[in-house]
């Protein structure tokens, strides 16, 4: 399956993507399209974390939900789609709802990258203030509702994101720690549509998603 990847990078280049060990949080419409990038890009050390089972209403966005994954655990179903592409790949799960107090230098000491695609500002905000203590690389997605275009989604600074408002309440909370608020991000420069309840259209998830897995192949490989 390396076929087509070879033809773009070196073995060598590809053995360094095989033994990183990435920690996946949150397998939803971001997380979900990062998962598929990692299990389709080389990546053979992976761990995911989610607590939920897939329903109806991620129908529309996330590429692990289907009719027939309906009700069943989203680690189970990541297992069985990473077996079914790779079988080289050792995929660990952990059906949990992390918590901010999950967060510690021994929680995250054995992976290489941290991938953030959670829901929770807690945990995001706890990602970035123990990530840049224990100096171990960590990407976060801010949000992705609310919006049409994904050609406007950047990887940037925390410090340097506009138009979103998670990525405000985070920069709030992090107020005064110079470090964490220049944590690389997948951050939308489109003014989100104003309503009530929270809207998506797969493309801007979809591509957030590979963003983030874009990034840490790129500074694996010391691509600019």
């Amino acid at each position: 399956m390396y076929d087509r990847i070879l033809k773009l990078i070196s073995k060598e280049d590809l053995e360094k993507i095989k033994s990183t060990r990435v920690l996946l949080i949150g397998l939803g419409g971001v997380g979900g399209y990062a998962f598929e990038c990692l299990i389709r890009s080389g990546f053979l050390k992976i761990t995911v974390i989610d607590k939920d089972s897939f329903d109806e209403s991620n129908l529309n966005r996330q590429i692990l939900s289907t009719k027939n994954t309906l009700n069943h655990k989203k680690t189970d179903v990541a297992k069985e789609r990473a077996n079914d592409i790779n079988s080289e790949i050792k995929l660990a799960t952990l059906s949990k709802n992390l918590q901010k107090e999950d967060i510690t230098p021994e929680f995250i000491q054995d992976y290489d990258y941290i991938i953030d695609a959670c829901d929770s500002v807690p945990v995001k905000v706890e990602l970035m203030r123990v990530c840049v203590n224990a100096k171990t690389k960590l990407i976060s997605s801010m949000g992705t509702a609310n919006r049409f275009h994904p050609e406007m989604l950047q990887i940037m600074r925390l410090k340097d994101t506009q138009n979103d408002p998670l990525a405000k309440k985070i920069r709030t909370l992090l107020k005064g720690n110079d470090k964490a608020l220049k944590t690389p991000v997948v951050c939308s420069l489109e003014v989100p549509k104003k309503q009530k309840e929270l809207g998506t259209l797969v493309p801007v998830p979809m591509s957030a998603g590979a963003y983030l897995v874009s990034y840490v192949i790129r500074d694996i490989l010391k691509q600019k």
